[in-house]
This record gives C-alpha cells, sequence and structure tokens, in this order.
C-alpha cells in the first residue's frame, strides 16, 4: 500500500465499491484529504453514476450522455494542464453536482436573491428564453432584449423586425426570431446585430424550432444515418404553411430577403424562396394557421387551428399523420387517451419522467397528479423533474413534483412549494434553468421581469446572509458560488451535444 496515499493503490472498482458506503458529507470530507484523493475520487466514473442513481438523479433516456458530450466539448476548447493543476472531474461528478443542488436549493433555500425591473414598456412579452447565463426576451413592441440575470442591466437591444416579434429560438451564439412581419431573422449575439433575414411566409410567422443533426435509424433500410444533413431551422405561419430553413454558419454569407410591411401583400409579389440559398423546403397540407410545433432527428410534429397535428418527415416533406397517440415500443399497443381536462388545453410540457398539460380550466395535469391552486387559465409553464413552475390569475407558483412518482394513478393533489409572485396583474412568460429562475409579468399597466437566484439569500445585512448561506450547506460539500452548477436546459437538449458534421455513426 502506498502509505503516503493510503487506498489509492487499490484497484478502481474496489475503491469505488469502498467510496460507495460513504455518505455524500463523508465523500466530501475525503476529497479534503489531499490533491491525490481529490482526483481520484472526483474522476471515478462507478462512484458518481451510483450517487446519481441512489439520490434519484439518473434520468431514463439520453441527458446524462448529452450532457458529458456537452461538457466534454467545452472541455476540448479549453484544456487545463500544468503543474500542481488537478486532473478534471467526470462529467457524472459534474452533472451529480449540478442536478443535487438544483433539486436541493430550490427546496432549502428560504428566500431566494430576488430583482426586479422595468422591460419593453407597457408591451406584452410574448417570448422568454435563458440561455448561456443571459435572459432573452421578445415583445409585441417589435423588440428582442438580452439581460444580465444578475443586475437586470439591458446587455443587447435588437432592433430590425417591423412587427412584434412572436417566436424565437436560440442555438448557442445565434438567435432565431419570427415576427408579424413575415419574417425570419438569424441574430449574432456576440456582435449584436442581424445576420439574415428570410422571406416567404405571407403571414405572421408562430413558431419556431431549430433541428440539430443526430444519429438515427432510416425508417425503410434500417441503417444508422444522421439527420438532418445540417442545423435546420422550421417555422410555422399563420399562412397555414412550415417552412425549413438551414441555419447558415458563422461566416457564411449574409441574405436578406426583406419585404417591407409598408408593401401590401395584395399589391407586390412576397420574396421568393428559391432565390434564398439557405431555404429547403415548403410544408403545405394544413389549413389554418400552425400555432406549434416540435422537432427531432428526420421528424417534425405541428399543430395547426385547422384542428389537426400533422407528422412530417423533414427530408421529403411529406405529411405522415393527422393524429397524436401514444404508443407503447414494445407492443404497439395505444397507452393512454389523456382526459380530464375541462377546457382549452393550450401548453404541454415533457421531460423524461413526467408529461405536463395546462388549461383554461385553472389547472396543469400529470398522469399521476393534478396541480390545482390557480384560479384562472394557465397562462405559461415549465417543469423539470422535481417541480413545476406555473402562471396563472396574477400568481407565480412552484409545486412540489418529487413524491409523485409514488402516488396512485388517480394521483393526489400536487402540494405547492411556494408563491414567487402574488398580487400583480398577470404572468406572460417564465422559464428556469439550474439556480435561475425568471419571468415577465404585468403589474400597474407597466411590464417587468422578475428575477430570482437560489443559489443565494436576499437579505439586507451581508454577515446575516453569510450565516444563513453557511448554515444551508447541510453536506459540507460544496459552496454557492460554485461554477460547476451547471443548468440544464429544458428536454435536457444541449446546444453543444449534436454530432460532427463528419464522423462515423456511434456504436448501436
Amino acid at each position: 500500500m502506498d502509505l503516503d496515499n493510503p487506498g489509492l493503490s487499490l484497484d478502481l472498482p474496489s475503491l469505488s465499491r469502498i467510496l460507495g458506503y460513504l455518505t455524500l458529507q463523508e465523500v466530501g470530507r475525503a476529497c479534503m484529504v489531499c490533491k491525490a484523493w481529490r482526483a481520484t475520487i472526483e474522476g471515478d466514473e462507478i462512484l458518481w453514476r451510483d450517487l446519481l442513481i441512489r439520490k434519484g438523479l439518473w434520468f431514463v433516456g439520453e441527458s446524462e450522455a448529452n450532457f458529458c458530450k456537452m461538457l466534454m466539448k467545452h472541455r476540448r476548447k479549453a484544456i487545463v494542464s500544468g503543474k500542481g493543476v488537478l486532473p478534471l472531474a467526470h462529467p457524472y461528478k459534474v452533472l451529480f453536482k449540478s442536478r443535487y443542488l438544483t433539486l436541493t436549493r430550490w427546496i432549502s433555500n428560504p428566500s431566494p436573491k430576488h430583482i426586479s425591473f422595468p422591460v419593453h414598456g407597457h408591451s406584452v412579452v410574448t417570448c422568454l428564453l435563458f440561455s448561456q447565463n443571459r435572459i432573452i426576451s421578445a415583445s409585441d413592441d417589435q423588440s428582442i432584449g438580452v439581460y444580465s440575470p444578475t443586475t437586470g442591466r439591458l446587455l443587447q437591444s435588437l432592433e430590425g423586425h417591423e412587427g412584434g416579434v412572436w417566436a424565437l429560438a436560440v442555438h448557442g451564439d445565434l438567435l432565431v426570431s419570427g415576427s408579424t412581419d413575415r419574417t425570419v431573422r438569424i441574430w449574432d449575439l456576440r456582435e449584436g446585430r442581424c445576420l439574415h433575414v428570410f422571406g416567404g411566409h405571407t403571414s405572421t410567422v408562430r413558431c419556431l424550432t431549430i433541428v440539430k443533426p443526430e444519429w438515427i435509424t432510416h425508417p425503410e433500410t434500417g441503417k444508422r444515418e444522421k439527420w438532418p444533413k445540417h442545423t435546420v431551422i422550421i417555422s410555422g405561419s399563420r399562412d397555414h404553411t412550415l417552412r425549413i430553413w438551414k441555419l447558415p454558419k458563422r461566416g457564411e454569407r449574409e441574405f436578406d430577403s426583406r419585404l417591407p410591411m409598408s408593401q401590401s401583400v395584395q399589391n407586390s409579389d412576397p420574396p421568393d424562396p428559391s432565390v434564398n440559398p439557405y431555404h429547403l423546403n415548403l410544408l403545405s397540407e394544413h389549413t389554418h394557421a400552425v400555432r406549434g410545433l416540435a422537432a427531432r432527428g428526420r421528424t417534425a410534429v405541428s399543430g395547426s387551428y385547422d384542428c389537426t397535428v400533422r407528422v412530417w418527415d423533414i427530408p421529403t416533406g411529406r405529411s405522415m399523420d393527422g393524429t397524436v397517440r401514444l404508443w407503447s415500443l414494445t407492443t404497439g399497443d395505444c397507452l393512454h387517451v389523456l382526459s380530464g381536462h375541462t377546457s382549452l388545453v393550450g401548453l404541454l410540457g415533457i421531460s423524461p419522467s413526467f408529461l405536463v398539460s395546462a388549461a383554461a380550466d385553472s389547472t396543469l395535469r400529470l398522469l399521476k397528479g393534478v396541480l390545482a391552486a390557480h384560479t384562472g387559465a394557465i397562462t405559461c409553464f415549465q417543469h423539470d423533474e422535481w417541480k413545476v413552475v406555473s402562471g396563472s390569475d396574477g400568481t407565480l407558483k412552484v409545486w412540489d413534483l418529487r413524491n409523485l412518482n409514488a402516488a396512485g394513478s388517480d394521483g393526489p393533489a400536487v402540494p405547492v412549494m411556494r408563491d414567487l409572485l402574488t398580487r400583480i396583474t398577470g404572468v406572460w412568460q417564465v422559464a428556469f434553468e439550474g439556480r435561475w429562475c425568471v419571468s415577465a409579468s404585468n403589474r400597474n399597466d407597466a411590464t417587468f421581469m422578475d428575477v430570482w437566484d437560489f443559489g443565494r439569500i436576499e437579505s439586507p445585512d451581508d454577515m446575516e446572509q453569510e450565516t444563513r448561506e453557511r448554515e444551508m450547506e447541510e453536506d459540507n460539500v460544496w459552496t454557492w458560488e460554485d461554477e460547476e452548477w451547471i443548468g440544464e436546459p429544458q428536454v435536457y437538449d444541449y446546444e453543444d451535444s449534436e454530432v460532427e458534421d463528419e464522423g462515423s455513426p456511434p456504436d448501436q
């Protein structure tokens, strides 16, 4: 045995089994023994995978693999080396830490740091995103704002649309927007300027999604292929159509096909998409406005005011079906007809464990529970594996999903964990990621953004704040100010986890 580093002469599987008997607090203390112990423990894949599973932080699906790909890509861009520098922790350790902090701090922080600031004048906030430590909002005042979550300072104001902005999607430092001016625009968030203007729709662009390449099994040949071949944008419009565009890479030729709002569609032809080198396809089987859109791989799903949902094959543009059902992949049987709402269902969300629906009947529903404390139509919500944050009737509520998987099939009423906002006119949008929660609301006929940092405590006294934060470090493993608390995006779809342009399919 190495007397200077006792225990490190053991093979890693044996050491992992021994460490597996320790509490989380004891693992943290073992990391403090010496640099060698810390490097060995933090790099132990088996230990951190088992901790993820034991603490209920391992999700069924691809989220763990996508997180690792994202983190390794960042590390390749900034390799840390040099004398005295510890080897980097295994991605599972970083993932465990991020999920553990997200779960516990949203519950244990009695008073998260809260700032509020006016945005967009008196206009409605139509879209709200949180991406790479920045808040991005769009409004019917034709503008897009980028804000700091720590100070609320306006970092960028993206102007150029000639109508209200009703759709946003982000991909790294590229932002895609859709507007009542009928255009799709692509913005460089580094420089704060518009790179491309795509015309072709003849009415409002109401929804957008970005589809990244991934390896899938071809439905006819059974071979593994990459779809789409390049990252694409799909836009849905009130003109009843969807259009597919290639997302230009940084440095590719800029394209502008603007149709000024002062020109009438009846008196002039709209821009011809065929002259746009980035326009790929037109999907046109809906008979009314396209209102909702989701896509992955070679499949897109669109919802319309014609009361249909269509499933499209992206490469061919064919509509594959007109219904939505929940199927068993093993038997082919229809498993569920989801009912229970008594009014219009306007919002849906899905995560590895939960499908959540929200309706005008003031409730949110899951397969195993009902969220019923609002008194008006649900205007917005977001959820993950542990919580739902929803807005309605002048309140913003956080619901506790932790015990829901143990509930019976009929499901209990899900408890409200806390109210973040009360007694305001209305909540338009909400978004959260990691330690941050952001909402856009109306109060006293003005528009405000509220930001909560669950990694800090609201206190007028700095000494009191430090004391309370130390008291909350129940496991004595991690501090609040830690760059490894990485928030996970909705549906755990990481912007940097896409497959490379070249290469072979992964092993099946």
